[in-house]
């Protein structure tokens, strides 16, 4: 990539980030906001907990982020009989009568971790080192990752027989937890349209592997103000309750509040945020637009909160 400045690169990120919306807009209505978001998680080097009743394209969704970014895509299917060897890899013994390692399907760099909850957290586990140290580790031998390196997964909110709650800390290693809503009817239509006829898309590649790499670097070197660092770490202290920056909401309605790892992922995704939407440097506006989708999944609530039919996103709605 030859620009002459860091100005220049922002703006062509800003141009790239507009052409990719547009490529996966041919196949995704109705659900822009959960593609910015999406977006927004892979160039803060994040990954992305996608939860949705069935049939809101979220499958759809990460197959055709992987054609637009050019980037090689594996599917796992969590099921409860899934092992951690069936997603890392195992060791065989080949003709020649030596152990030879065959790679999972982890190995890729988008990887769609299917119903994730479908799993005992034995085997969702085997995604932690991956998610968290870009490698994995089996039988002694360390592997690194390809990069870029991008886990995005999918929940059915609805259906509750035969799942497994996410253990707490493989949801904090999810950046952003995007919740799908309904399409709006004229958007239904659409979709029912061109689903139901002989419309064929195609979709073009916008950006490669090496220049997501390149603009994930840029976005870390983003400039950010004091002040809005500031709001990002009050705001991740005022959901812990009974601390010494705890909001009154917190106090009455949470049991746990948000870690370190929310404050980091707060400022990282105003940063991206502020710069796919043309600015330079984020500012409070931009850590509030992001606010709901990193703290949701990091928040626990209390019995009274259960009792009185508080939301999170209330609760979220009241800490900014």
């Amino acid at each position: 990539m030859n620009y002459k400045n860091d100005v220049e690169a922002l703006d062509d990120l800003h141009a790239r980030y507009r052409e990719l919306h547009t490529e996966i807009s041919k196949v995704i209505y109705g659900q822009d906001q959960v593609v910015t978001q999406v977006l927004n998680t892979l160039f803060s080097r994040g990954h992305c907990l996608l939860i949705g009743v069935p049939g809101l394209a979220k499958t759809l969704l990460v197959i055709s982020i992987a054609k637009v970014l050019g980037l090689k895509y594996n599917r796992i299917q969590f099921t409860p009989d899934l092992m951690p060897s069936d997603i890392i890899g195992t060791e065989i013994l080949d003709k020649d009568r030596q152990f030879r390692f065959v790679p999972g399907p982890v190995f890729a760099n988008i990887i769609l971790a299917d119903e994730i909850n479908r799993t005992p957290p034995k085997t969702q586990s085997a995604l932690l080192e991956a998610m968290q140290e870009q490698a994995v580790t089996s039988a002694g031998h360390h592997f690194i990752l390809e990069q870029p390196f991008f886990v995005l997964a999918t929940q059915n909110p609805i259906e509750q027989e035969g799942t497994y709650p996410l253990p707490e800390a493989q949801l904090d290693r999810f950046m952003f937890s995007v919740w799908l809503d309904y399409p709006k009817f004229a958007d239904e239509i659409t979709i029912v349209k061109k689903t139901t006829s002989t419309y064929h898309y195609d979709l073009h590649t916008v950006i490669s592997g090496e220049e997501i790499q390149y603009f994930q670097d840029l976005i870390r070197k983003v400039p950010v103000n004091d002040n809005v660092v500031q709001y990002a770490v009050k705001l991740a202290a005022r959901s812990r309750p009974f601390t010494e920056l705890a909001a009154e909401v917190a106090n009455q309605y949470l049991k746990w509040g948000a870690g370190p790892r929310a404050s980091q992922y707060l400022v990282l995704g105003a940063k991206t945020h502020a710069v796919l939407n043309g600015k330079y440097a984020p500012d409070i506006e931009d850590v509030q637009a992001v606010a709901p989708s990193i703290l949701r999944h990091r928040i626990i609530k209390n019995y009274k909160a259960e009792a009185e039919n508080i939301t999170v996103d209330e609760i979220i709605a009241r800490l900014m």
